[in-house]
């Protein structure tokens, strides 16, 4: 596309701007608001701020291309930068135990909700999503496996939504769970580690009892570094089961971003970047995230919500049940 004053691209790219620009204004009130509201977390926010948008009818076209951009690119650009944070050490001081419990946990949590999927009812594409959220890592999860799971905007928005749910509920409910269930702070933070879905609410969840931080970080980092792997295995499976082998030849074994998210796993374990760089990655991560997660709340529209989502609801609470449930046997039979 040209534009009147023959500058190839110029209009395209201009339409990007209004909805890059919406969704940097709306990512800043997220972090404000959660600065004002200690227990709400920017990225649950930036779900809520996206659904009120297009909710309340402020969704116009002229924005749309610049919110599809940062829903796509942002999140798949925060699964990478999220690599920077994550290094085969750190699975070396888990221990064979805590791996183990981490594995299980991940396997059973994805295996079970996948089955529970399709005894609720709900979409493959919307339940493979949902599974991926809730036994990985949230919305990076979920995003990392949109590519392989062929679905549509809305069972992508659908599954952030309520993977953004139950991870904020699991903030105010697991703290309160610890001393009924006899935990004490490392076992706790082991836990929620095992259990929580986006890494910024594992850290809310396990500040909340003194001690149980580091433990937390340390379990949640391991679970991460099973995305790759758990995305790589469905799209080769996938790709195997494919009746288009012509397309399934072309397709790579897994997205290019999930390669990029393995090579920044790789760099920070050879420690090849600085303490300093590693922080600027942190936040820039995180803001990109927070600003994804704008972007794919406007594609959370209630009244269709309402007509399609009591299944995935039903699928989502169950599989936070499921996935608690199995962390929580696990934390206690293994000692963490």
């Amino acid at each position: 596309m040209s534009s009147p004053g023959g500058r190839p691209g110029l209009v395209s790219v201009r339409g990007f701007v209004p909805g890059v620009l919406a969704t940097a204004a709306a990512t800043a009130c997220a972090y404000a608001v959660a600065a004002l509201v200690p227990a709400l977390n920017p990225t649950s926010v930036a779900v809520l701020l996206g659904a009120l948008v297009t909710n309340v009818g402020l969704n116009r076209p002229f924005l749309r291309l610049g919110t599809q951009l940062a829903a796509r690119h942002f999140l798949r650009v925060a699964v990478v930068l999220l690599g920077l944070q994550l290094s085969v050490p750190q699975l070396l001081h888990l221990g064979g135990l805590g791996l183990a419990v981490v594995v299980v946990t991940v396997g059973l949590t994805f295996t079970g909700t996948r089955l529970l999927g399709r005894w609720f009812g709900v979409p493959p594409a919307r339940s493979l999503l949902i599974a991926t959220g809730f036994s990985i890592c949230g919305a990076s999860a979920v995003a990392a496996m949109e590519p392989v799971a062929d679905g549509d905007e809305q069972d992508t928005s659908t599954a952030i939504a309520l993977v953004t749910l139950c991870g904020s509920l699991a903030i105010v409910a697991l703290p309160l769970l610890r001393q009924p269930l006899g935990l004490d702070a490392a076992s706790f933070g082991s836990w929620v580690g095992a259990s929580v879905h986006d890494i910024g609410q594992t850290v809310a969840t396990a500040d909340r009892v003194p001690g149980a931080l580091t433990a937390a970080v340390v379990v949640k980092l391991t679970r991460v570094i099973l995305l790759a792997p758990m995305v790589a295995g469905v799209a080769l499976v996938r790709r195997h089961r494919s009746p288009d082998t012509a397309r399934a030849r072309i397709r790579p074994p897994v997205p290019l971003f999930v390669a990029g998210f393995l090579l920044a796993v790789a760099i920070a374990s050879l420690n090849a970047v600085s303490p300093a760089t590693l922080s600027v990655a942190k936040d820039v991560q995180g803001t990109l995230l927070v600003a994804a997660l704008f972007a794919l709340g406007t594609g959370i529209h209630l009244p269709t919500l309402l007509r399609t989502g009591g299944r995935s609801l039903a699928l989502a609470l169950t599989s936070w049940v499921l996935i608690a449930g199995v962390a929580y046997a696990g934390v206690r039979l293994a000692g963490l």
